[in-house]
């Protein structure tokens, strides 16, 4: 004959050290190994200057001028990265490019772009100063984390999406504004790629075209710094 086995916990504290044991495991599971810190071994100069992009003190440090990237070395296909990133003047302008083909890389020349999927890294100060420049209204983009196609990359957005529908829109605005620092968090897999901004998932997108190839950090006008840059592959 078996005896139940009882407690005396109470039914309530039980299921609070359910829900901590749950969140401790998914926590671990988010954040187990495999992790590889990118340093200045791990990139390589594109289409900038010499000193345009300046590893010091544990800080990327970019100038934005010329605009150009900096790419890894190493090509990359399914994948977590993270980063943190801090503007340094108001309307700052930059962003991080994954997929990046080769092909887009070969005699690009100062001022210009590669192809891939842009995860936009943008202060908000920008909205002001483009609307000024341009006496346009700043519908067509956000501040807070857009992902999108650059040139003949491909990609089929999440809603929210932007007016002519070729951005994915932040359903949540969590960035924060000039000198302070934000955290990206970027899933791509198999060709699809999401986004979470200060902890928050927040855009994306799916049936990327290519879905493998170089990740590149973005110098576009403005002085910006990135920190504690690191990435793990996936199956």
């Amino acid at each position: 004959m078996t005896t139940a086995c009882r407690t005396s916990l109470p039914p309530l504290l039980l299921a609070g050290l359910s829900v901590l044991l749950l969140g401790a495991f998914r926590f671990s599971a988010a954040d187990d190994g495999n992790w590889q810190k990118l340093t200045a071994d791990d990139f390589a100069n594109v289409n900038c200057n010499p000193d345009t992009w300046q590893w010091k003190n544990g800080l990327l440090y970019c100038t934005g001028t010329p605009v150009g990237v900096l790419r890894t070395v190493k090509q990359f296909k399914n994948f977590e990265l993270e980063l943190e990133w801090r503007h340094l003047k108001s309307g700052g302008n930059s962003g991080v490019f994954i997929w990046v083909p080769e092909s887009s890389l070969k005699d690009l020349k100062p001022n210009q772009l590669p192809h891939g999927i842009e995860i936009q890294v943008l202060d908000h100060g920008y909205k002001e100063i483009y609307e000024k420049q341009t006496g346009k209204k700043a519908d067509w983009f956000t501040t807070h984390g857009d992902v999108f196609p650059v040139g003949s990359s491909k990609m089929k957005p999440f809603p929210p999406t932007s007016p002519d529908g070729s951005r994915s829109f932040p359903k949540k605005h969590v960035s924060k504004g000039v000198g302070e620092w934000n955290h990206y968090r970027i899933r791509a897999v198999n060709g699809e790629v999401r986004l979470w901004v200060n902890g928050e998932e927040v855009s994306g997108g799916s049936d990327c075209q290519p879905a493998t190839g170089y990740i590149a950090l973005e110098s576009e006008g403005s002085p910006i710094e990135f920190r504690n840059i690191r990435i793990r592959e996936l199956p």
